[in-house]
């Protein structure tokens, strides 16, 4: 059985330090692999980490598949911007690497192509790339990606912000793609969830609304009296 087809029609819960909160109390591999087992023992069909650390943690404490991604800043490329990121992430244990499949100058110069290609050679990691928009999509499905994930989605200059998910773009892709199409990107509700899979989605991604006490405190502070006298 392909690992994607593990995935079908199942929650996976990406459980992350926040990007931009260096000092986030989260950030530590042993944390984020019981965060994992706690997701998974709620019915996680995969989990998605950031960094060898936690990768090796994480997949160390769940016996289900492991998305893994290396993020480098948080402008331009971030997401694992590089064949050796890649590469590092695969050794770590990843089944799955994720990568930033837009046609973005990539730190080392490379393209997506020539990442998918390295992993090939080297590895028997899938590849999940991320995209912002259906033209990315199909080139990184010709390319040779395995799925395709909807990530960046409003976070590249070729894309548009949405005020949540871009269910648009997920069925947009849904229908001219033949691998899996992975729903990512401000999944923050049971509703949002129904309406990925109802717009062709092969699963849905979610992160900070269930993984991160300090993403969720601060987006529920200032619904509170308290709160209100701070802004």
């Amino acid at each position: 059985m392909n690992v994607f087809d593990q995935l079908a029609g199942g929650l996976v819960v990406s459980c992350q330090p926040l990007l931009d909160d260096p000092d986030d109390p989260m950030r530590d591999p042993y944390v984020q692999a019981r965060v994992a087992a706690a997701v998974v023992r709620g019915g996680a069909v995969a989990v998605r980490a950031n960094g060898t650390a936690d990768v090796r943690a994480i997949r160390a404490a769940v016996d289900v598949p492991v998305i893994g991604l290396h993020k480098q800043g948080v402008d331009g490329v971030f997401i694992t911007p590089t064949a050796a990121h890649a590469l590092d992430v695969a050794a770590a244990g990843a089944h799955i690497v994720a990568v930033d499949a837009t046609d973005r100058p990539r730190p080392d110069g490379r393209s997506f192509a020539d990442t998918v290609r390295a992993l090939r050679e080297r590895t028997d990691a899938l590849v999940l790339a991320d995209v912002s928009t259906v033209e990315e999509g199909v080139a990184a499905v010709r390319a040779g990606a395995d799925a395709v994930a909807t990530t960046l989605a409003g976070y590249t200059p070729a894309s548009s912000p949405t005020d949540g998910p871009d269910l648009t773009l997920l069925a947009r892709l849904a229908g001219v793609l033949t691998v899996p199409v992975i729903a990512e990107g401000r999944y923050r509700s049971v509703e949002q969830i129904g309406a990925a899979f109802a717009a062709g989605a092969h699963a849905v991604v979610m992160g900070n609304a269930v993984t991160s006490p300090l993403w969720i405190t601060r987006h529920l502070v200032p619904a509170t009296p308290a709160g209100a006298r701070l802004t």
